[in-house]
């Protein structure tokens, strides 16, 4: 019999919200792979009725939602009446965040369904950065992941460093926790045949305080080059007010459909992520994945991906050093070529779309196939 997975998604999240951010392709990819492989796969959003438009944009997988557009908390509340008929009839259920994954974790429990409960950032740190570790947001957030994690049947987490995490703060589920990375599609991201602009630097992410992009326009000021920036975030006005196009040297592209990036990624010279901290940068191994040379700050999440000298550069996250790096980067082809093969090689080897798919097909049928349990 073919698994039927249900995946909940993040709270207050829709289809509509994937596309706009240019997420949509992204996402979709390793559900179509599950599909592919014999899966079935239904996606709970918070979208009104707008969000089945998306169904021929898909592959297959079927959409639920909130077709009544009820408030928030009432569409919460009635959910599992509202799509019964799917959850009844899925194998397992699975979050794609943990933000709202209590709902989920109630709807597995009153269905006896199996759950897995994956979080692609850990919540509880990143509230914990910017708010402050016993602020109100990282205490809600501790204890959400706490209530969730301990009652999962699996626990999927993009890296090592949550996977120790889990394991200092909540012992009893580290056997029960495993790492299912990020992955790109290296078939659409890859190296392309257009000669790449030696004075393009690309930034692609959100426009957020954790992404440091002051420090990043900070360090361009004096230097010959443009900078493309793709993504929005809350930051975008005050940095667009403060710095402008720098003379028509900035470009605010905002968001950018996912399958358009490879363009951008081979015409720039370098990828720039000045970030002050980072998950599992999937932008960061997507230009990777294209060639592109990268430089880095040597913060937690990215230093964890680049090999310094090796398959990119890692930097201070501060503006003389980042200015620094991207000298370096610009006065060497040589380093620049050597850099983006050993990145390309190294996304292969490790985040393709066929090795992070067969990886995760093989973690939800092990789930599936275990007895219910009062733990879920």
């Amino acid at each position: 019999m073919n698994l039927h997975l249900v995946l909940f998604f993040t709270r207050g999240v829709s289809l509509r919200t994937w596309a706009m951010m240019g997420m949509l392709e992204r996402e979709i990819a390793i559900y179509l792979r599950l599909i592919a492989n014999g899966f079935r796969v239904t996606f709970v959003t918070y979208g009104n009725a707008g969000d089945l438009e998306y169904a021929t944009h898909v592959g297959g997988i079927e959409i639920v939602c909130n077709e009544r557009d009820l408030p928030l908390e009432d569409y919460e509340s009635s959910l599992s009446s509202l799509h019964e008929r799917s959850l009844l009839d899925c194998s397992l259920i699975k979050t794609n965040q943990i933000y709202g994954a209590e709902l989920a974790l109630a709807i597995a429990r009153f269905y006896k369904k199996p759950f897995v409960a994956r979080c692609g950032y850990m919540w509880s740190k990143n509230a914990g950065l910017e708010k402050g570790y016993d602020s109100p947001e990282a205490t809600h957030a501790r204890s959400v992941e706490e209530k969730v994690f301990a009652a999962a049947n699996q626990v999927m987490v993009t890296t090592e460093a949550m996977q120790r995490d889990i394991a200092t703060r909540i012992p009893a589920v580290s056997p029960r926790v495993a790492v299912v990375p990020n992955y790109v599609d290296t078939d659409v991201f890859r190296p392309g045949i257009s000669t790449r602009d030696e004075k393009t630097l690309l930034f692609v992410g959100r426009i957020s305080p954790e992404k440091n992009l002051q420090s990043l326009l900070e360090a361009i000021l004096p230097l010959q080059v443009n900078l493309i920036l793709i993504g929005e975030g809350r930051l975008r006005s005050e940095l667009q007010t403060r710095f402008g196009a720098l003379d028509g040297r900035v470009t605010w592209e905002g968001n950018v459909p996912n399958a358009q990036l490879p363009h951008y990624m081979n015409e720039a010279t370098a990828f720039v992520l000045p970030s002050l901290y980072e998950g599992h940068p999937k932008a960061l191994l997507e230009a990777m994945a294209c060639g592109t040379p990268v430089l880095g700050a040597d913060s937690s999440g990215i230093r964890e991906l680049i090999r310094h000298g090796d398959n990119g550069l890692l930097c201070g996250p501060d503006p003389a050093a980042l200015r620094l790096g991207i000298r370096e980067l610009l006065s060497r082809p040589d380093l620049r070529f050597t850099l983006g093969r050993n990145a390309r090689k190294f996304v292969l080897d490790h985040y393709s779309l066929d090795k992070i798919a067969a990886i995760e097909m093989e973690l939800l049928r092990k789930v599936a196939d275990q007895p219910w349990d009062l733990r879920c």
